[in-house]
């Protein structure tokens, strides 16, 4: 037979284990002795010494700012998304009016600037189209294409100064994209965006919006053209 052994209160050590086990244990606790909660301080970084329910009130409140400064991220997020809903509809309605490919170049360079606050839009196409227009490059920009486009549909980021003055035929501040237009497996060529506002464009931006628009806008140029 085992010979039980029994610990006294002197000879039990509280520590916070032992506290945090009896809590867990009794969960009852405080409901049981309400008149400690009230009595409990806690260390506060920015008010000293507070009680526990201070300390939840605030918690309360910090989840409730929390809570309303992402809800105004997502209502500034949507109201936004609407207003670039609105200006690219617009924009591909002046787009299919086009009658031929001068006015169509005439739109992307004069509507699209204005409507999408850019300082300049480029067109480069490898087939030349006997249309004369400044939104046309005339230099080959065939080699940014292969530097720049060969994997991918959008090219968000800086430009050699080479390649400014190939496209834009100056040195430029703010961002910039570059869109290669295809049509089925045919490569057009280049739309290239430039923007004063050094954030306007990032590469982590949705561009749902802007495949339709280069879909449609490699397609007219293909209609146009015929």
């Amino acid at each position: 037979m085992t010979e039980q052994t029994t610990i006294t209160n002197d000879e039990l050590t509280l520590n916070d284990d032992l506290v945090v086990q009896f809590l867990q244990d009794d969960p009852e606790f405080f409901s049981r002795n309400p008149q400690l909660v009230a009595s409990l301080r806690l260390n506060d970084d920015r008010r000293g010494t507070v009680s526990l329910v201070e300390r939840q009130q605030q918690q309360l409140r910090d989840k409730a700012k929390a809570l309303e400064e992402e809800i105004t991220q997502l209502l500034t997020v949507a109201s936004y998304n609407e207003k670039l809903y609105k200006q690219y509809s617009e924009l591909n309605l002046r787009l299919v009016e086009c009658i031929d490919l001068a006015s169509l170049i005439d739109v992307l360079a004069k509507d699209t600037a204005q409507i999408m606050s850019l300082a300049t839009i480029k067109l480069w196409l490898k087939q030349q189209p006997a249309v004369a227009h400044n939104a046309l490059v005339k230099e080959d920009a065939s080699a940014i294409l292969d530097s720049k486009l060969t994997k991918d549909d959008y090219y968000f980021g800086r430009l050699q100064q080479s390649e400014q003055m190939t496209l834009f035929n100056a040195e430029l501040n703010g961002s910039v994209v570059l869109v290669k237009l295809t049509n089925g497996e045919d490569v057009l060529g280049i739309l290239a965006f430039q923007s004063e506002d050094a954030e306007h464009f990032d590469p982590r931006m949705d561009t749902l919006l802007l495949d339709q628009f280069k879909q449609l806008v490699a397609k007219l140029i293909v209609k146009l053209s015929d």
